[in-house]
């Protein structure tokens, strides 16, 4: 068993000695063809990437929290209200505030609880549409004092600079109460959205980019659609498919970016050169 975050650690170590650079955070708006064939991309903060291949792999497109309406959440978010849980050591000993009744709501709460220094969970009824399971758990634990539920809805934040010190909940009665919290993530659903990736001049099909099976490569040659973002007969929505088709992509993606090389398909079982490079050995 391995979480979706312990996958990820275990290939970002196992790439190291390959020394690739990473650029987080950012958004590509644009992307064009340059007269000499390769790509130039832009990012919302401005930057300007240059190169000979473009791979798209953004799963299903921009997946967007939808922010719950409370009067200056914006000034917390990143810092003290989140929409999702990337590191969960940075909910260690904090006190924490979980809006929703869904599975992710559910879920967060069971998970955070062993670690958090207080954990409320806050529902505008007393019902849930999550997981039976996660709800009978959820509410063991309310039993056993180890967080609480408080009826009603977020309506007002409170704290200076970022860093939240309450959240204020009203019930159905228009009773207030003020909650002590260091942490809020408000789990109201997700929109999706294809994002700039539907202005590059790609086909599409229903939001989908429509590919090849020996290559992966869209409409646009040089441009590769990999994961859940592309679309072709008898696509499988797996991790799975998904490393099959970046390892063919890769395949074709290094004759374009070096048509000289010659490759030399190797497995790391019986090389030693990759075995050296991957520090085994």
């Amino acid at each position: 068993m391995i979480t979706g975050e312990g996958l990820v650690e275990k290939l970002i170590e196992q790439i190291k000695p390959f020394h690739p650079s990473y650029h987080l955070g950012r958004m590509v708006e644009t992307l064009a063809r340059l007269p000499d064939g390769r790509f130039e991309l832009t990012t919302d903060r401005g930057e300007t990437f240059r190169s000979k291949v473009v791979v798209i792999a953004a799963g299903g497109g921009s997946f967007q929290a939808k922010r719950p309406p409370v009067p200056g959440i914006e000034a917390y978010e990143g810092t003290s209200v989140f929409y999702s849980v990337r590191r969960m050591d940075e909910f260690r000993d904090q006190d924490i505030v979980i809006v929703g009744g869904g599975d992710s709501a559910l879920d967060w709460t069971l998970n955070l609880q062993p670690m958090a220094k207080s954990l409320t969970l806050v529902h505008r009824r007393d019902e849930f549409r999550a997981a039976p399971d996660s709800v009978n758990k959820m509410r063991a634990l309310l039993d056993a004092g180890k967080i609480r539920f408080q009826l009603g809805q977020v309506t007002g934040l409170k704290g200076e600079a970022g860093k939240l010190s309450a959240a204020v909940v009203k019930d159905g009665k228009g009773a207030e109460a003020e909650i002590a919290c260091s942490r809020m993530l408000p789990f109201f659903g997700l929109t999706m959205k294809l994002g700039p990736v539907a202005n590059w001049g790609l086909n599409l099909e229903e939001n989908l980019i429509p590919v090849d099976t020996a290559k992966f490569e869209t409409s646009e040659p040089g441009i590769f659609a990999i994961g859940d973002i592309n679309t072709y007969p008898g696509k499988l929505k797996l991790i799975l498919c998904g490393f099959h088709e970046a390892a063919l992509m890769a395949q074709a993606a290094v004759h374009i970016c070096s048509p000289e090389k010659k490759i030399v398909f190797q497995y790391t079982t019986s090389s030693s050169s990759l075995q050296k490079k991957l520090g085994v050995i």
